[in-house]
């Protein structure tokens, strides 16, 4: 009888001490949610003209690299902008050489004056952020690191 006590509040304790297990410890990556950099990297990004090509793969690229940081998401999320501002930057530049429209652009989401610049910033920390919580929520391997950066931000 004592054994069969004794056995039970050992699995309690062994249930017990599993629940404070990290949660992403242990846990299989769902490969529906993360990206396959290893396709990603046989097709090559377009150059020249599509900035925002350049930018969403870098903030995925770093997303997914620094996802398993203990920091909260929005912090994370604000180093990945920061990683990918030099991308940013050379899509800044391009939408300068574009004529200048006639009056004040309205951003179509929430009717406010805006910018394309204002717009491209905006566009960087929003994916920079669902890409946070999409490879937490997968937990999702990032890309091979390569000198420091994920393989493929140029």
């Amino acid at each position: 009888m004592k054994t069969k006590i004794a056995f039970c509040a050992l699995a309690v304790v062994a249930l017990a001490v599993s629940a404070c297990d990290d949660r992403r410890g242990g846990a299989r990556v769902d490969r529906a949610l993360c990206a396959d950099f290893k396709t990603a990297k046989a097709a090559p990004l377009p150059t020249g003209g599509d900035g925002a090509a350049s930018v969403d793969d870098c903030t995925r690229r770093w997303a997914y690299t620094l996802a398993p940081s203990h920091d909260d998401a929005d912090i994370v999320a604000e180093a990945v902008a920061s990683a990918c501002s030099a991308q940013l930057s050379r899509w800044n530049q391009q939408s300068l050489a574009q004529p200048a429209a006639d009056g004040e652009p309205t951003s179509i989401l929430t009717g406010e004056p805006t910018s394309p610049i204002a717009e491209h910033n905006t566009f960087m920390r929003t994916r920079a952020m669902f890409y946070v919580v999409q490879a937490r929520a997968g937990r999702c391997p990032g890309p091979k690191i390569v000198n420091g950066a994920p393989e493929g931000v140029s």
